[in-house]
């Protein structure tokens, strides 16, 4: 594909660009954006084809190496489009940008469009709200060999630049997936899936559950947890032991210490 160079922070296709900051445009449009070198790798490892790609030399750490992810972008058939860096600076939705950003396809099925084997370990995120807890259970998610994430009656989407951002761009690596709570735990019962869900109120610690199976582990809000119908619904309850003053943890931190059990276990 050819390259075109922008040096005008008002041109009209940078204001298309600040557009997919929001939800609604994203799920219209189908995009959402990618901004880092180290993300934009990482999407490519997975397969991931950008539609386009801005770039800005003046903001790279070291344009002659990192040129190289630009042409696997553009082989992939990314527009590639070199921005000043007044108009980067424009488009860019994080401190500290680092010259990459782009529009990829957005990403995110149905559970039962999921791929997954005989014996999968999936994390069910339920009602999760900020953006950084999605981001980093993926992160979790991807460094524990997770087959899939099922955000069920989830406030953000898997598109919002912050998740790809807290992710490092780990939620183009880990299959993911939208359903409301029912949906999701109906699913996981057709598939033979049990459901192990982390809440303060359980007697069983996570260390004394079985987790070696096919296995879901069901996290909720901070404030609230789980919702009535999520506990109810699941198979086995477990708790973290906690010797603080405290009644929670963060649900990422949460997450990682049930899912790493069920690795240690595996």
């Amino acid at each position: 594909m050819a390259e075109h160079t922008i040096t005008s922070a008002a041109n009209p296709r940078l204001k298309a660009l600040v557009g997919l900051r929001r939800r609604r445009r994203r799920e219209e449009a189908g995009h959402t954006l990618l901004e880092g070198y180290d993300e934009l790798a990482l999407a490519l490892d997975a397969g991931v084809r950008p539609l386009e790609l801005y770039t800005c030399d003046d903001l790279m750490a070291d344009p002659r190496v990192q040129h190289d992810v630009v042409r696997r972008a553009r082989d992939t058939g990314a527009d590639v489009i070199r921005l000043s860096r007044q108009a980067f600076e424009k488009v860019a939705y994080r401190e500290g940008a680092d010259g990459f950003l782009a529009v990829v396809p957005s990403v995110g099925a149905t559970p039962r469009e999921l791929q997954l084997p005989d014996r999968p370990l999936v994390l069910i995120a339920e009602g999760v709200e900020k953006p950084g807890n999605l981001g980093a259970m993926l992160r979790t998610a991807d460094a524990a060999g997770v087959d899939a994430v099922v955000a069920s009656n989830p406030v953000t989407d898997w598109g919002n630049p912050n998740v790809v951002r807290s992710s490092k761009g780990t939620v183009f690596s880990v299959p993911v997936a939208t359903a409301t709570t029912a949906e999701t735990f109906a699913w996981a019962r057709e598939r033979g899936i049990r459901v192990v869900a982390a809440t303060p109120a359980a007697t069983s610690l996570h260390t004394d559950v079985d987790l070696t199976g096919p296995v879901a582990i069901a996290v909720g809000t901070e404030k609230e947890g789980l919702t009535d119908e999520a506990l109810d619904a699941a198979d086995v309850l477990i708790r973290i032991p906690m010797s603080g003053k405290a009644n929670s943890l963060n649900v990422a931190t949460s997450a990682a210490i049930v899912l790493y059990e069920a690795v240690r276990q595996r």
